[in-house]
């Protein structure tokens, strides 16, 4: 928003309102009031797990009200500073204007993204794994890209990033990588993800540079809060553990504090091994577990193929929601909202991922492309 002119500015401040209504703000704003009343009770720390669980809600609560009531102050900031600079002709207030009203629209996207996000657990934690497809060594290598785009893309957004299982290939690269993403919709952000990501360009390993496509499957989960329940059978589950190593086979300790957990019923498979702890790693390996049979048990229900996962296909040809071309030119599009740039360094080097994540959720709201 280069110049802000009246009729910006009311554009803005009607979305403000729709947003107000998206977050049902009064209510909210009713919330606070009721929760901290409570947590202002004797005894309220007495049951530790429920006192926990009501701060997490004021704390959301509160959040939501603090950033509709800094977009209503950057607003009133912009209305003033445009009208005393047109009546003075001060350039200075009028880009100020301006810069108020860009940072405003910024902050609407964010609360309309947040807006959109209907289910508790969008709100909430990921469980991201990353496993290469068709291409052999190459796809092993893409698996790590992928892994570094993500890290550097939740870095962007403020997130903390757990590595949880990263596994070496067999030459290069990685042969999978599971890791935590914490932070404010963390998964409502993240499932935009889930799928199968081709990359094309000139093979680093093909001593006669020869193109190569590869693929990589990415998947997003969940993180469970404790009052979800799952039932797990300790009896169905099979309990390995092993040394762990490191990325390029340094030991990580020397004791065998690696877990794979084998869910005997359904096949799946977790391992996790980044925890020096035996416990630990255990403790994680369990909590994916949990995420993949809730997720198993909601497509069950629904008598959908599969509810958050999508639609299993191969990771390969044909099945890919994003391409990522090196060569012979540079684009990375969205093959399902047809959102794209040609400035794949930013997207694979410095994770810029936005425009694909926010495309995606107004694609599937059906909204108009970013």
């Amino acid at each position: 928003m280069a110049e802000v002119a009246r009729p910006d500015l009311e554009a803005l401040s009607a979305r403000l309102a729709e947003v107000e209504g998206y977050l049902h703000i009064d209510e909210r704003r009713g919330q606070v009031v009721e929760l901290e009343a409570k947590s202002a009770e004797p005894g309220f720390w007495d049951d530790a797990e429920a006192a926990r669980a009501l701060m997490a809600q004021l704390a959301a609560a509160r959040d939501d009200v603090a950033s509709i009531d800094a977009a209503h102050a950057k607003l009133e900031d912009a209305r003033a500073a445009l009208e005393l600079g047109d009546e003075t002709g001060d350039e200075d207030l009028l880009a100020e204007a301006s810069g108020t009203a860009s940072e405003l629209e910024a902050d609407l996207s964010e609360l309309e993204l947040s807006s959109w996000f209907t289910d508790e657990l969008d709100h909430g934690d990921a469980i991201v794994t990353v496993t290469p497809g068709q291409g052999g060594l190459e796809a092993q290598d893409w698996c790590e890209m992928l892994f570094r785009m993500y890290q550097r893309y939740c870095d962007r957004r403020g997130w903390k990033v757990t590595v949880n299982d990263a596994v070496p290939g067999e030459v290069i690269g990685l042969d999978r990588a599971t890791f935590t993403v914490s932070g404010k919709n963390a998964y409502g952000m993240l499932r935009a993800e889930q799928g199968v990501h081709r990359l094309v360009r000139i093979s680093p390993t093909d001593a006669k540079k020869r193109r190569q496509t590869t693929f990589a499957g990415v998947e997003v989960l969940p993180v469970l809060p404790d009052d979800v329940e799952v039932q797990i059978d300790q009896n169905d589950l099979r309990i390995d553990v092993y040394h762990a190593s490191g990325h390029g086979g340094q030991g990580v300790n020397t004791t065998d504090s690696a877990v794979r957990i084998t869910h005997l019923p359904t096949g799946i498979v977790v391992t996790c091994q980044n925890e020096r702890s035996q416990l630990q790693n255990k403790a994680f390996a369990m909590s994916v577990l949990r995420s993949r049979l809730y997720e198993m048990e909601l497509a069950r229900r629904a008598e959908e193929l599969d509810e958050l996962r999508g639609p299993k296909r191969d990771i390969g040809f044909g099945n890919q929601i994003r391409s990522y071309v090196l060569y012979p030119y540079q684009l990375v599009k969205d093959l399902r909202t047809g959102v794209e740039t040609s400035n794949v360094d930013a997207v694979l080097q410095d994770g810029d991922l936005d425009r694909f994540v926010v495309g995606y959720h107004r694609w599937t709201v059906g909204g108009e492309e970013a």
